[in-house]
Parts: structure tokens; C-alpha cells; sequence
């Protein structure tokens, strides 16, 4: 069987044995090397890792090269499945529980990462939370819950991790179509995402000059767990589906891709900017 990745090269040896002219094929093995990974060497935290477009995007960029840290909340079990997961592909991997709005357990959780790898080139800030209802039933507490999640979070991350990043660090938030498009009991996280957006344009102009490149991703609707707390689930995949040119289903794997090409050297010059990854669903109608 031919090995993969290599070369077989066929060359014929003329000599004399016993006192005759002989003549054999002589079967060499040329070895190509592996390509690098893209992401080898790279180490990253990724929030909300344990599930859904967390997971994968974890699981992305552990398979280009990344060691991961996996933070996640009330998801132990999964997380720590991850990290074997990730351990067997023989990255380093780690999982830390911490609350994303809270800034003791931000540090806590940053303490932890600093036992382990001595520097950080990429953070998705991915953990999200929020209530679903119409905005006149809303208090201030649903307010606060979700811009500390959605939004707040984002800058307690920056702000930890860009000492442990060098040129060539990237941020990425994660936002949806919420921030844009008015959507029945999405109104406080809807308004929550177009912060996080704004935040991501401000803290590209900020931390762009040290060489780190903040950007997000917004996707479109992803058959995710979270999907299943919507009221109106079956009508928002019907309208997905129904309107989106480039195919009826996105995976949180469409998303992790969208994620792992910002993190690449060719996106160096990709900053302040919010990938729309749905399809084509936004543009129509």
C-alpha cells in the first residue's frame, strides 16, 4: 500500500553478481515532511468552551495547532471531555471555571491561565447569556445581566488579556443578528450585541497600534442547545431556512471556520471589522 504523503521512486541498479550482468529495481521511500500546523505554538482561551459554537470553535483551532483554555460555568464535565479531547490531538489544555461579567472571577480565572502557558494570542470571547422577552416586561436587572455578559465581558477580557499578547494577538467577539435586526424577545440582548460590536471597533483602535487585532463574528441562526430557549424557535429555522440563499443550515462548525480565518497571519489587516457568517440570510429581505 502506498504510504500517504510520500513518494515511492523506482531506480534500476546494474551490477554483476556471480559473474553475470544483473539488473534489479531498487524501491526507495522519499519522505515528505508534514506541513506545519497554521496555528501551531499558538495558545487560546476561548469563553463558553464546554458547548455549542464554543465547542467548536475550541475544537478548531486545537486541530490548527492552539493549546486551549476552556472556560466555561456550569458545564464541568463537558469541559473537562474537551480537554481530553484536545490532549489526545497532543495540545495542552485546561479547563477554568469563571463567571465573565464578574471581575474577581476574570482574574481568578487569569491567575489560573498564568500557571500554565506564560503567553495568550487569542481570546474568543464566546460566553453569552440573557432574557427572552418583550422589552416593555423588562427591569433594570435584565438590563445589567445582559450588557455585563453580552458586552461588559468583552472589555474585562481585553483588558487581562493584551499584557500576555505580543503582535499578532487577536480578540474576537462573538455577536449575532440581534445587533442589527430587530427580532421579537431579543430586545436587551439585541441591545447588548450592538454594544459589543461598538466595543470591538473602539478596542481595534486602541490596542492596533500594539499589533492585536480585535474583531467579531455575527452569526445567523445555528442549531445550538440555546436555540431551543427561543418561544419562537420552529418560526426563526423556518425563516433561516426559507431566506437564506447559501443553504438551509448553518453549524456551529460554519462559525468556528469564520473564527479560525481571522486568526490567521493573512487577517493582519482585518481589524474593527464584523464578519457576517448566515448564508447570505441578512441581505435577504
Amino acid at each position: 500500500m502506498r504510504p500517504p504523503y510520500n513518494e515511492r521512486r523506482i531506480r534500476t541498479v546494474t551490477g554483476f553478481g556471480g559473474g553475470m550482468l544483473t539488473t534489479m529495481a531498487v524501491s526507495s521511500i522519499q519522505t515528505t515532511p508534514a506541513a506545519p500546523l497554521p496555528l501551531a505554538g499558538k495558545t487560546a482561551l476561548v469563553t463558553g468552551a464546554a458547548r455549542g459554537i464554543g465547542r467548536a470553535v475550541a475544537t478548531k483551532l486545537a486541530q490548527s495547532g492552539c493549546d486551549i483554555v476552556v472556560n466555561y460555568y456550569n458545564s464541568h464535565e463537558e469541559a473537562e471531555a474537551l480537554c481530553a479531547e484536545f490532549h489526545a490531538l497532543g495540545r495542552r489544555a485546561i479547563a477554568v471555571k469563571a463567571s465573565v461579567s464578574q471581575p474577581d472571577s476574570m482574574d481568578e480565572l487569569f491567575v489560573e491561565l498564568g500557571k500554565h502557558f506564560e503567553h495568550l494570542d487569542i481570546v474568543v470571547s464566546n460566553a453569552a447569556s440573557g432574557v427572552l422577552k418583550p422589552a416593555m416586561d423588562m427591569t433594570l436587572k435584565h438590563w445589567r445581566w445582559c450588557m455585563e455578559t453580552n458586552a461588559f465581558a468583552l472589555n474585562l477580557l481585553a483588558q487581562r488579556a493584551a499584557p500576555m499578547m505580543g503582535a499578532g494577538g487577536r480578540i474576537i467577539a462573538m455577536s449575532s443578528l440581534g445587533s442589527v435586526r430587530a427580532m421579537p424577545n431579543y430586545a436587551f440582548i439585541g441591545a447588548s450585541k450592538a454594544a459589543l460590536e461598538s466595543l470591538v471597533r473602539s478596542l481595534a483602535q486602541e490596542l492596533g497600534p500594539s499589533g492585536i487585532r480585535v474583531n467579531a463574528v455575527s452569526a445567523g441562526v445555528v442549531e445550538t442547545d440555546a436555540l431551543s430557549y427561543f418561544p419562537n424557535r420552529d418560526e426563526l429555522v423556518a425563516s433561516f431556512k426559507a431566506r437564506t440563499p447559501a443553504g438551509p443550515v448553518l453549524t456551529p462548525e460554519d462559525v468556528a471556520g469564520a473564527v479560525y480565518l481571522l486568526c490567521l497571519p493573512e487577517a493582519a489587516m482585518v481589524n474593527g471589522h464584523t464578519l457576517f457568517v448566515d448564508g447570505g440570510f441578512a441581505i435577504s429581505g
